[in-house]
């Protein structure tokens, strides 16, 4: 082997380390480990056939456990395989209506060889809508509220051929919620969906039926992280805040708000929400999750968990927080959040879902004075409990379905060097009053 070939050799080796260290370190497949089977899948149904076309009914189903669609709301684009329009659509409108000049009287909605489709809002007159339309394009994650968790839209479509073996099927499928994040599939036929009547007496069947699969990558939705975690206890008053530079750093280009600027008012009001409009910090994220060990009893653990909003372009509804800690299986009481376990038969229970009460605290301000919600929660002590080596702090945090940047493990709030592992604060409580009656009699 000469030496030029050994250097390519080398060479070609050095890069696959660099790809393959790329890839662990930016991931952008869209596998969750803790929702693996996490996905958005558009359905298509034909219902029925037109002299040039097809009446279909299109839904957007949710089937991810905590990640959601928040306003302003999903939208959906495809090609037309041949020289298809969209003669009408009710429960949806599409964005642009194309080049229709080529058509006399009877003008369809859109002509646009790339159409994209978006939501109605509430409040559409009766006549416009279906089922599981006109929510401004929210929908919700499947366990949070799985009666909200698809949005659907009904199109006419024409040119597209009146059999099963004329109809192309739609490629190059988008879904922006608002932004990027989805991948989607290629669509593929499958059984025709079965629709049962209100009394369920009766069976109707779909004339031909595709599925479109969509899965999310962080990565790919944004470059940055959007959210991290401090950290605090009652036996340390260290409070560890959110790693430097957590979301971006502030520079002259940043574009953060100071909250003491007396142009404040000014400035948010005259944003639209479509970009990021955040408080100035030090970690620069739009939200930050504060885990705090309140109290140690005998029996029982408590911990404060206070979720604040620094972004002043956007409120959060419908959010919701993930939570991995091992002794979620001991969760005893909760105070106005929600609680569902996402590993409810796994052997170790220790991810849990938390999110607000309705009408009580779903609805996550803007920055500012109401700009936070928070709880706290009661565990029950087992065998592994302890408060050494930051064990009472959480293993990982996300908010509204993206990571968020932890504190380094070597920041927690430690013990003090003569605490006693698993101290409660009457321990400390009893020492106290031990020490004053020792100095009382020790006075001449």
């Amino acid at each position: 082997m000469g030496c030029d070939t050994f250097r390519v050799l080398r060479s070609g080796c050095a890069s696959l380390v660099l790809v393959l260290l790329f890839c662990l370190c930016f991931p952008s497949s869209a596998y969750d480990p803790l929702d693996p089977n996490g996905n958005i899948t558009i359905r298509w149904d034909i219902m029925s056939w037109t002299p040039d076309g097809y009446v279909a009914t299109v839904t957007i189903f949710n089937f991810q456990k905590y990640r959601h669609i928040q306003a302003p709301g999903w939208s959906l684009g495809w090609t037309w395989a041949k020289k298809e329009v969209i003669w009408s659509i009710m429960g949806g409108e599409t964005t642009e209506q194309g080049d229709c000049s080529k058509f006399k009287g009877n003008i369809p909605h859109c002509c646009k060889k790339n159409p994209t489709v978006v939501d109605l809002l509430p409040g559409t007159p009766y006549n416009q809508q279906i089922a599981n339309c006109c929510k401004g394009g929210v929908i919700t994650s499947l366990l949070q509220d799985p009666a909200n968790a698809a949005s659907a839209f009904q199109v006419s479509v024409g040119a597209s051929g009146t059999s099963n073996k004329t109809v192309k099927l739609p490629k190059n499928f988008t879904l922006y919620t608002p932004g990027p994040g989805y991948t989607c599939s290629p669509a593929q036929i499958v059984q025709p969906t079965r629709f049962f009547s209100s009394d369920r007496r009766r069976v109707t069947q779909a004339l031909m039926t595709w599925n479109v699969t969509c899965t999310y990558s962080q990565f790919l939705a944004q470059k940055t992280p959007t959210c991290c975690v401090s950290l605090s206890s009652f036996y340390n008053d260290t409070v560890v805040p959110c790693p430097t530079c957590s979301c971006g750093c502030q520079t002259n280009s940043s574009g953060c708000v100071e909250p003491n600027s007396p142009h404040l008012a000014s400035v948010v009001s005259g944003q639209n929400g479509a970009n990021p409009l955040i408080q100035c910090t030090n970690h620069m994220c739009p939200v930050r999750i504060h885990w705090h060990v309140k109290l140690n009893y005998q029996l029982y653990w408590r911990v404060k968990v206070t979720i604040t909003n620094f972004n002043y372009a956007s409120n959060y509804s419908q959010w919701n927080l993930v939570v991995q800690h091992p002794n979620f299986d001991n969760l005893t009481q909760l105070f106005s959040f929600n609680y569902q376990s996402l590993t409810p038969y796994a052997s170790t229970n220790d991810t849990a879902m938390l999110w607000g009460v309705k009408f009580y605290n779903d609805f996550l301000m803007e920055a500012g004075p109401l700009g936070n919600v928070q709880s706290e929660l009661l565990f029950q002590k087992d065998s592994s409990f302890t408060l050494e080596k930051g064990w009472a702090f959480p293993r990982r945090v996300y908010f509204n379905g993206d990571n968020c940047v932890m504190p380094p493990p070597d920041a927690y709030p430690s013990l003090p060097n003569a605490s006693p592992r698993g101290a409660s604060p009457r321990s400390y409580l009893v020492l106290v009053l031990l020490a004053a009656v020792i100095l009382q009699y020790r006075q001449p």
